[in-house]
């Protein structure tokens, strides 16, 4: 089913014809993290973003995931949020329960949301205690090289200015170096205020895997990946460098379209013709 695969500086690329496969695949994915960690661990951490991401994990509700997955070892965490209500549409937990949590067997108190009565700054301050007493148990593990929690797989999604999580471009957030769980009150996209993993946190991950499709992005992807212009390394998304870790990048080719590696596929199967 795959496009095109391909190794780079930044991470394994796979390439498929239609957001479609890249549902059926990250699916897969998925399936075989979880199963790893839970004969490894006993437990399957994973953090996920919001947006078009939690759409594309639909394939997890269908057979033969939603029986043969270990859902009861699973424990969910948010990357980002934004500071809303719980049943507010902008919520992305509201969207991950909407169309993937409330349709698996998953043990409801292994879902870690955060707690929408309190301001931004302590709903952060709070999620990351939470997270720091799984960290304890190892519920969580922990990075071999700092004290960061060390996810099993953390899923995000990629912005068309080259935002991940709530990390957006050329804001003080991405200097964080000390804190797992941050803060913003200014987001250049509504709502202005959102809980978010720092990238400390995000790079201490086991496993990474960005989803990316649609043709807002190859311009930004290509950035991002292809190393070019002046200002790429300062793109949230570049960024994104698990040291310990694997990062995979599961992209369209509508998304892909501007990649190097993308552009030689394409003239190589062309020549074969």
């Amino acid at each position: 089913m795959s496009r095109s695969g391909c190794h780079t500086e930044r991470g394994e690329l796979r390439i498929y014809e239609s957001s479609d496969e890249v549902a059926t695949e990250l699916a897969d994915y998925i399936a075989e993290s979880s199963e790893v960690s839970v004969k490894e661990r006993g437990f399957f951490a994973i953090a996920l973003s919001g947006g078009s991401l939690i759409s594309l994990m639909r394939k997890l509700c269908e057979a033969p995931y939603n029986k043969t997955v270990d859902w009861t070892k699973w424990y969910i965490f948010s990357a980002d949020e934004r500071i809303v209500a719980k049943n507010h549409a902008d919520s992305n937990y509201k969207l991950a329960k909407d169309c993937l949590l409330s349709k698996v067997p998953l043990i409801p108190s292994h879902v870690y949301s955060i707690n929408d009565s309190l301001s931004a700054e302590e709903a952060a301050s709070e999620y990351e205690f939470v997270l720091r007493q799984l960290v304890k148990t190892r519920t969580v593990g922990v990075s071999e090289i700092n004290d960061c929690p060390k996810f099993d797989l953390i899923l995000l999604g990629m912005g068309p200015d080259g935002h991940v999580a709530s990390l957006f471009p050329n804001h003080v957030v991405l200097e964080e170096e000390d804190e797992w769980v941050t803060f913003i009150t200014d987001s250049p996209e509504p709502p202005p205020e959102r809980l978010t993993f720092t990238l400390p946190v995000i790079n201490s991950a086991s496993n990474v895997a960005v989803v990316v499709t649609g043709i807002s992005k190859p311009e930004t992807l290509h950035l991002v990946i292809d190393d070019v212009g002046p200002d790429c390394s300062m793109l949230p998304a570049r960024m994104v460098n698990p040291g310990n870790g694997n990062l995979v990048w599961f992209l369209d080719k509508l998304a892909a379209s501007e990649l190097e590696a993308f552009k030689c596929t394409e003239q190589e199967g062309k020549s074969r013709k």
